[in-house]
């Protein structure tokens, strides 16, 4: 059977690769010249299971009401005159009830992990390398209220498996020395020694030449330009090369990876997804004092921002920005990601008024109200979805892959988690039909 994944990202590129191991022909269509250049290329670089509250909580709808318009904001909503981010608005304040986030949290944090024991198995049959550390990540407190509001969250997520320890703040300077610069500011901390760091768009283009090796077809520098069904089924999907040349390709199953950009391709089939593009930034920092530079992965949870070492970089990413599709870089947002360093690790990076060597990034994250992403079949026939990863794609990469390719192939997946699509068991009797 011949499978076509629509687009290259971190999660089209595990997709066909757990496509191809379950003996598909796979054909990947991407507009980029190569794997991982857009949402997959900076980001924070975490496998981050504890990283499972999701945004829409209940202390949030305050949080970004006080947040509104402030540019510097961990989450800024630009409220626009699109019924697209008032609809997704909506759903995020009616996710906001603690039975909504709890339903949530124990989502996420099963996806998680089983996403990083999959990336586990993977880097054990394949020997891939990304920079990747496994160290944990260490969660650390600067505000007395959100470490108070952390340990709820925090019980839901040790009741789900995730191993999750609340810490000291001389605990935490232990674990990271780095954090002796701030040790005045830190209330407390959380420590998850099971998750793991890693460049994500280094993983990506490693396994896309690994697929390509398994006989995974790329096309690059391709773009869709529409779809065409064939009854109640997804039949070909309209593509044009760098050359601008037209061609209709077939496939017995499509898989939507499109992230931020897959709402709009759904929308033409019938298909509503509920994601929203949050603009998230990046900083890059090289090592110019090793003493001082972290090795654990962090998380600032007052800040929402997270600091992972790749090698000889620094990696430093955060915040949400809803403004529709717009992708330029905003220099007040970038700014703040470098004074927050500064205040926490002053000699880690070069002072005021000389060069910090930081390189900037922005990226479209395809965001869900509930930040869960959808997995599994859509109302379309052939037509599956994995996408809406939003902040945790890399996280949740290989998890996701994996299961949707147990759905395709009419297998039940190893984990509890809420797929879209029939139910599993009706699916699978379909599945083993059609092939």
């Amino acid at each position: 059977m011949h499978a076509i994944v629509l687009g290259a990202g971190v999660t089209g590129v595990t997709t066909a690769w757990y496509l191809r191991q379950a003996g598909f022909e796979v054909t990947v269509i991407d507009r980029q010249p190569a794997a991982g250049l857009e949402t997959s290329y900076a980001n924070g670089g975490q496998i981050s299971v504890s990283h499972a509250e999701p945004w829409a909580n209940p202390g949030a709808p305050l949080k970004v009401l006080k947040w509104l318009m402030k540019e510097d904001a961990p989450l800024l909503f630009r409220l626009r005159a699109d019924p697209a981010q008032w609809r997704w608005g909506l759903q995020f304040l009616r996710e906001c009830t603690p039975g909504r986030t709890a339903h949530n949290i124990r989502n996420i944090v099963n996806l998680g992990l089983y996403s990083r024991e999959q990336l586990q198995r993977l880097r054990a049959a394949t020997g891939i390398a990304y920079d990747q550390r496994q160290q944990g990540i260490l969660h650390f407190y600067t505000s007395e209220q959100e470490y108070a509001a952390a340990q709820e969250p925090a019980r839901i997520m040790r009741e789900q498996g995730c191993e999750l320890d609340m810490k000291t703040p001389e605990e935490c300077v232990a674990i990271e020395p780095a954090l002796a610069q701030c040790r005045a500011q830190i209330v407390g901390g959380s420590m998850t020694p099971s998750d793991e760091s890693g460049d994500a768009h280094r993983f990506t283009q490693a396994l896309a030449a690994l697929a390509e090796q398994a006989g995974v077809k790329f096309r690059y520098q391709t773009r869709v330009l529409g779809c065409e069904r064939e009854g109640q089924d997804l039949a070909r999907v309209i593509v044009a090369d760098a050359n601008g040349e037209i061609e209709r390709l077939t496939a017995d199953r499509f898989v939507l990876c499109l992230g931020s950009f897959s709402r709009g391709l759904a929308r033409e089939l019938g298909v509503s997804l509920n994601i929203y593009p949050a603009k998230g930034y990046s900083m890059t920092l090289p090592v110019i004092s090793p003493a001082h530079s972290y090795q654990v992965s962090l998380t600032d949870d007052e800040y929402k921002l997270v600091f992972s070492r790749l090698g000889d970089r620094l990696r430093v990413a955060g915040t949400a920005e809803l403004n529709g599709y717009d992708s330029t870089l905003n220099l007040r947002r970038c700014e703040a990601l470098l004074r927050r360093t500064r205040e926490l690790f002053p000699q880690m990076v070069a002072p005021e008024g000389q060069p910090s060597g930081a390189q900037y990034w922005t990226g479209l994250r395809p965001a869900t109200p509930s930040n869960l992403p959808y997995i599994g079949a859509s109302r379309v026939g052939r037509l599956f979805l994995n996408t809406g990863h939003g902040t945790l794609g890399w996280t949740h990469s290989c998890g996701s892959a994996a299961a949707l390719a147990d759905l395709i192939c009419g297998r039940r997946p190893e984990l509890d988690y809420a797929f879209c699509g029939p139910e599993l068991g009706a699916w699978a009797g379909r599945a083993q039909a059609a092939t």
